[in-house]
């Protein structure tokens, strides 16, 4: 069987015609619905990190007054931007002993002329300087209020963990907790840095 040239070129360009015209494609129509569902997604399935920070509660703001308060009732704190400790004119560069000394000096068991007058007038002030890190403020400030929480707990027969784990929502357990804050505020200034 013989083939002719123009039979030839005819299926040739048949055959040529058919190879270009059928390219493939990929349908992206779709694509952005297929990003925005994985976008939402995504932003609910995620759960996101808690800030965590002091937990203090700040006064309301009201005018300042001048209230003289007497120096017997003052317990000082300072830190100065070497991070050093100078508790009531001394220095100190261990705090675990001031544990006690808040407690002696709110609490006043021997009626001492250079402590507080009493639980609720007794103040613990704490000031810091502009280059102090946070970390030596939070340490001073955790002593202090674990003073507190021992005094609390001591007055209610309990240990300072035992306090502060109770639940106040449960009536019983918030008796205890307002029996122990009781004539006992937790007077703590927190002086504007230098």
């Amino acid at each position: 069987m013989v083939l002719s040239s123009d039979y030839l070129t005819k299926h040739y360009n048949m055959f040529k015609a058919t190879k270009t015209r059928s390219t493939p494609e990929v349908a992206t129509g779709s694509m952005a619905d297929i990003a925005f569902l994985l976008l939402i997604f995504f932003l609910v399935a995620t759960t996101l990190a808690k800030d965590k920070g002091l937990l203090l509660q700040l006064p309301p703001d009201v005018p300042p007054t001048e209230t003289p308060i007497k120096e017997r009732n003052l317990f000082t704190i300072r830190i100065n931007s070497s991070n050093e400790y100078l508790v009531e004119g001394e220095r100190r560069t261990d705090l675990s002993p001031i544990i006690e000394e808040i407690k002696a000096f709110v609490l006043n068991p021997e009626a001492s002329s250079n402590q507080a007058e009493s639980p609720s007038k007794a103040i613990i002030s704490l000031k810091a300087q502009r280059g102090t890190k946070y970390a030596y403020f939070i340490g001073a400030l955790d002593h202090i209020k674990e003073a507190y929480y021992q005094m609390y707990a001591a007055k209610i027969g309990m240990t300072s963990a035992e306090f502060r784990q109770l639940d106040r929502d449960d009536p019983n357990q918030n008796t205890l907790y307002l029996s122990a804050r009781e004539g006992l505020p937790m007077n703590i200034s927190i002086a504007e840095p230098d």
